[in-house]
């Protein structure tokens, strides 16, 4: 099969299409034709050598979803058939033609999405499934911060949160960006290259905040957080060593947390993935929640999808379309 692997750390030109063996599944798992795979910040940081794949990964096949056409079932495969359109979160190698899946992770493409839709929900939407809304506990009517909101994380955690009923606010780094995530459903984004985000919004308290910069955002974050509030962090992008004022955060009585996705064992991720078909499947096949692709690019210009991804001028996901 034909597969992009980074040859060695780098820019994104040390991606390259090789020949690569066919992987076999196990028992518990399906072989899948891949259609489209989403791009994502981890790959990036794994073509430069500063996120390695974790164990049972392909150690240079990036690419952490993917949807396409089941080729092959593990003998203990129960639910799932030759023949079915899936799309699924993966630890690594959906740059690819084929890669195998845990059958139990996979999830049915919603009627009517194409494979390049398909393709772009997973680590969107199981990212923001476990961190928005099982530990920040974000309920109808709170109020909810999101940075980065015409990210696919952004994009994403707008959409879900006010189809629950939150009061939704962003904020994003131009006046494009920020129109468009007001017309997502956020009340407000602050362009943060132009205005103090802690001031504007500082006569609102928010309920949770979804924190993917760090850095000086920390003490901001506080400042904006309302009584019990939740901040939640899956990255630190301006870094991960701040000082925080412990004072505030017990007078506040705050809960700061955070997570990982990639590295978390399969009984975890299948029962998120129930967990998600059961709540936010309906979104989409009801069209309440849609997806927005900037580009799709075929497999063989992998490296002109990082450098669309790294330049931070897309507005949505960026896609390889593989067949």
């Amino acid at each position: 099969m034909k597969a992009v692997v980074i040859t060695k750390p780098g820019e994104p030109e040390v991606l390259q299409v090789l020949e690569r063996a066919v992987p076999v599944c196990a028992e518990n798992q399906v072989l899948i034709k891949v259609v489209a795979a989403g791009i994502n910040w981890p790959d990036v940081m794994q073509r430069k050598g500063l996120y390695p794949a974790p164990p049972g990964a392909p150690a240079d096949i990036p690419g952490m979803e993917v949807s396409g056409i089941i080729e092959s079932c593990g003998s203990q495969v129960q639910r799932w058939v030759v023949g079915d359109a899936v799309c699924v979160l993966l630890v690594g190698g959906g740059y690819a033609e084929y890669v195998v899946a845990d059958a139990e992770v996979c999830l049915p493409v919603p009627d009517g999405w194409s494979f390049d839709e398909a393709a772009s929900l997973p680590e969107t939407v199981f990212t923001v499934w476990q961190n928005v809304f099982q530990r920040g506990k974000l309920s109808e009517n709170d109020s909810f911060l999101v940075h980065g909101g015409s990210s696919g994380i952004g994009i994403t955690a707008i959409q879900l949160a006010a189809a629950m009923g939150a009061k939704v606010y962003a904020t994003a780094g131009t006046a494009e960006k920020c129109a468009f995530c007001e017309q997502l459903g956020a009340e407000l984004c602050v362009n943060y290259k132009l205005e103090d985000f802690a001031v504007v919004l500082n006569h609102l308290k928010f309920d949770v905040i979804l924190d993917m910069i760090g850095g000086d955002y920390m003490s901001k974050n506080i400042g904006l957080m309302n009584d019990d509030g939740r901040l939640v962090f899956i990255n630190a992008m301006k870094g991960s060593k701040v000082e925080i004022d412990i004072m505030q955060i017990m007078k506040k009585r705050l809960i700061i947390t955070g997570s990982t996705l990639r590295g978390r064992d399969t009984s975890f991720k299948a029962t998120l993935a129930k967990e998600i078909e059961l709540k936010v499947w309906p979104l989409l096949r009801a069209r309440t929640f849609r997806p927005v692709i900037f580009a799709v690019f075929p497999l063989e210009k992998a490296a002109e999808a990082h450098a669309v991804l790294e330049s931070s001028k897309h507005i949505g996901k960026v896609v390889l379309r593989v067949s």
